[in-house]
């Protein structure tokens, strides 16, 4: 089994600080009372351990203020001055004892609960990563908190501009002026300001967005508990190519497999 220092150093410090005081006061004729360095301790047994461990430093502090208070022979309870000082320091130690002790242990959950939370988040990153439905999470001010692989081989944006988490604006105007949609120049700033008014008013129509490479994603705006947003554009070529001429059919299946490569070109969520 192994040995938690952490545990034992409160009580330790509380015994070795009362060895020194009964020692000083058998060589000097003077010895400030330790009953403030005892409350420290406890202090730091709490913080360092936890609750059991400020406890026990605890019962020792009280144990050797009362035979300190005791020292020439008079028995404490003979005292009321002293009995009302070892009164006030047990309510000083208990009371630091429990409160540094419930402390930490909130400390402690809150760290577990974060690594969790934070294990989860990657898995599911992870997860939004390996489908071909584009994905961007907004945060309450439009601001993309998370942009999957999808989204950025669709409108060939690079990692470093998705990590920083751009705007949902800057995200449109990236397509913009890398030519990803297809739509007559003059249309642009119109479409664009059009879909972040939808985007800010959480309307969850769904859009078709046509692509200048023969794409077609449906667009879709999810409203979020927070004050955020969940865009999804979920490829939808195959269905809404059928009315074109058949003649192009395998010409866009295989824009749509170049464009995509990798885990992407075997996935077909939406057909």
């Amino acid at each position: 089994m192994q040995f938690d220092w952490r545990a034992t150093l409160g009580p330790a410090l509380t015994v070795t600080t009362a060895l020194g005081a009964f020692a000083a006061n058998h060589l000097l004729s003077s010895v400030p009372n330790p009953a403030p360095l005892f409350v420290c301790i406890v202090a730091l047994a709490g913080s360092f351990a936890g609750l059991r461990s400020s406890l026990a430093s605890a019962a020792l502090a009280l144990s050797a203020s009362a035979l300190f208070f005791s020292a020439h022979g008079v028995p404490i309870t003979a005292s009321a001055p002293e009995l009302t000082r070892l009164l006030i320091l047990a309510v000083a130690t208990i009371g630091t004892a429990i409160l540094t002790g419930l402390l930490r242990q909130r400390l402690v959950d809150t760290l577990v609960w974060e690594r969790r939370h934070h294990a989860t988040a990657e898995r599911l990153s992870a997860a939004l990563d390996q489908v071909d439905i584009g994905i961007v999470l907004l945060d309450s001010d439009t601001r993309a908190e998370f942009i999957n692989r999808a989204f950025r081989q669709y409108f060939a944006l690079p990692d470093e501009k998705a990590d920083s988490k751009p705007p949902f604006i800057a995200l449109m105007y990236h397509g913009r002026d890398t030519g990803a949609f297809e739509m007559p120049q003059e249309e642009l700033s119109s479409f664009i300001a059009r879909r972040m008014e939808l985007v800010r008013a959480g309307d969850s129509t769904p859009i078709n967005i046509n692509l200048s490479d023969g794409q077609v994603l449906r667009f879709s705006c999810t409203a979020l508990p927070d004050g955020g947003r969940m865009l999804s554009y979920t490829p939808v070529t195959e269905l809404v190519r059928r009315t074109d001429d058949p003649a192009y059919a395998e010409h866009y299946r295989q824009m749509r497999k170049n464009r995509l490569g990798g885990p992407f070109s075997n996935l077909r969520a939406a057909e």
